[in-house]
């Protein structure tokens, strides 16, 4: 079976780091996989190295005017996909994200979550996103669940896949390093965004730092297509306000995230929105307590593995309360969900679903 996956980014995004995951799953079931996608910035290759088996084209994005808008970036990204895209070699054509399925053409869309955008270009990529594809995968019922209830799209929910041995065998040193730039820390991964909750995570850190001001929090990653500049000033203008320094790594390399994340004592996951949960699955597998939003998503995904909360006040209490008790039920109970979700079952039912759509192998 010939297998395009298409994404908009070579940054370590969700999206993307699905895409990835899955198309080298694939190709070791024995399917011919290629992925596209756009390279901005100049380039030219994926934030991390990719099994030969998976072809990559990766189209040339260059910067735009100083003052492009993200509505026109958006217009220029979909337009220079589509015009590299050649959908005619594929049995399957399947495309992650908003950007390349209105580049794709006929396509399977997987839905990640469920955005509402105020940009009128995003708005309407969004849309044509979701009524335009022919067939639709969902990463959890509860997505499947929101398409159903608001475009009357029935939907396929596969589970993603997780990198486990990756976050369950870390380095010791490299951990130990860690600790020891870092001291006691809680982490989150995903960068300064409002849908990760970044503001609420905020004010929960500084309630917490009154019974724990030794404790730091830590936050990673945050590369993303969109502008949030205006919200990391009121974010950063919030924190002088309380009087709090979370540490700000930016993207950190690919070989060192596992050992962060590993190191952290609790992985807080405060995000308003999302359709799995992939990065607060992996502290999963590294054996880290894990605190998340008390979505309807994420009590399916994580059920009893995770402490929820819905406001600062109870994201303070149940980190602080993580950080407080051990409690080696629950962690064996996380890394046995983790395990239970590997890429090369995720494979197998994307390709029982290519099949259901008449393609053969």
């Amino acid at each position: 079976m010939k297998i395009a996956l298409l994404s908009y980014s070579t940054k370590p995004r969700g999206g993307v780091v699905h895409t990835l995951a899955l198309a080298e799953a694939l190709a070791a079931l024995g399917e011919d996989v290629r992925v596209w996608t756009l390279g901005r910035g100049g380039d030219a290759g994926f934030f991390r190295p990719v099994h030969p088996a998976v072809r990559i084209n990766i189209v040339p994005f260059p910067d735009g005017p100083p003052k492009e808008s993200v509505g026109a970036r958006i217009l220029r990204s979909i337009a220079t996909l589509r015009a590299a895209f050649d959908p005619t070699p594929y049995d399957v054509v399947h495309a992650q994200d908003c950007i390349s399925a209105n580049a794709a053409g006929p396509c399977v869309r997987t839905v990640h979550h469920l955005d509402h955008f105020t940009t009128p270009e995003l708005a309407a990529c969004h849309e044509r996103a979701i009524v335009e594809p022919y067939a639709h995968i969902c990463v959890s019922a509860a997505v499947a669940g929101e398409l159903a209830a608001g475009w009357g799209i029935e939907a396929q929910a596969i589970p993603n896949g997780v990198a486990y041995d990756r976050f369950a065998a870390t380095d010791p040193t490299a951990r130990a390093s860690w600790r020891s730039r870092l001291g006691p820390y809680v982490l989150t991964v995903g960068g300064i965004e409002p849908r990760k909750g970044s503001l609420d995570l905020l004010e929960a850190y500084a309630l917490l730092c009154a019974t724990r001001p030794d404790v730091r929090l830590v936050i990673a990653g945050g590369e993303t297509l969109f502008d949030y500049r205006d919200y990391r000033a009121r974010w950063e203008a919030r924190a002088a306000e309380l009087a709090v320094e979370p540490v700000v790594l930016g993207q950190v390399d690919e070989d060192g995230l596992p050992s962060l994340v590993a190191a952290a004592d609790v992985f807080a996951f405060p995000s308003l929105k999302e359709g799995f949960g992939l990065a607060a699955m992996e502290a999963l597998a590294a054996g880290v307590p894990l605190v998340v939003r008390d979505l309807p998503v994420l009590r399916e995904v994580f059920g009893g593995a995770a402490q929820l909360a819905s406001t600062p006040q109870d994201l303070a209490a149940e980190l602080g309360h993580a950080l407080g008790t051990e409690d080696p039920d629950r962690r064996s109970a996380g890394r046995a969900l983790a395990a239970r979700h590997t890429w090369d079952a995720a494979a197998r039912s994307h390709l029982d679903f290519y099949r259901s759509l008449g393609v053969r192998a």
